[in-house]
């Protein structure tokens, strides 16, 4: 634990030196950037309905960026991540921004598509585990879908295929906090 702190320490304070604050939140993404997460999300197979998958992108770029505003995202996501944990700023951990934008897809009750969470280092003693929502088409398991990712650059929405994914191997959230013994707390509603 201690070796973990540390390097969580000098990993913060070699970003601290080179991380300047925004002038306001991330961008919104373009109309350009949320047809091709449309295209990619109606090509996870031929039943997704394409109105569905234009509105899933819509609004998973739509939502990260009112999330950054609501959130005060102004710092690279780990800097942030110490406000949140000192309380000097709302919300903005990785598991936030995975519930919220979740939650807010989850709630347009799509026919076609099915939303999963995820955790990566999980197991990991030494890497900070990093949570997620992932898009499928319906009845697909995760590692077929998209991962959704806002914090990855601090409140610009990154998106890639599950698989394909360039930082970090994903894994059930339930089946990695059922590992760790903190399945409690998805079933009280929380994540430790």
């Amino acid at each position: 634990m201690f070796y973990r702190l540390l390097l969580v320490f000098a990993l913060l304070l070699g970003l601290s030196a080179c991380a300047l604050p925004r002038n306001g939140p991330p961008p919104l993404g373009t109309e350009g950037e949320i047809a091709e997460l449309a295209r990619a999300i109606e090509d996870l197979s031929s039943e997704v309905n394409p109105e569905e998958a234009a509105r899933a992108a819509r609004i998973a770029y739509r939502h990260t960026h009112e999330l950054a505003i609501a959130y005060q995202i102004t710092d690279p996501p780990l800097i942030h991540n110490v406000k949140v944990n000192n309380g000097s700023k709302p919300r903005g951990l990785c598991w936030h921004w995975a519930e919220d934008l979740e939650n807010r897809l989850k709630a347009e009750g799509f026919a076609t598509l099915d939303l999963h969470r995820a955790i990566a280092n999980g197991d990991s003693r030494i890497l900070l585990d990093h949570s997620t929502a992932i898009i499928s088409a319906g009845g697909a398991p995760m590692q077929a879908g998209l991962v959704l990712d806002p914090w990855r650059r601090g409140g610009e929405l990154f998106w890639s295929p599950v698989t394909s994914d360039p930082r970090y191997d994903w894994a059930p959230r339930e089946e990695v906090l059922r590992r760790n013994g903190r399945i409690r707390y998805v079933q009280a509603g929380m994540e430790g």
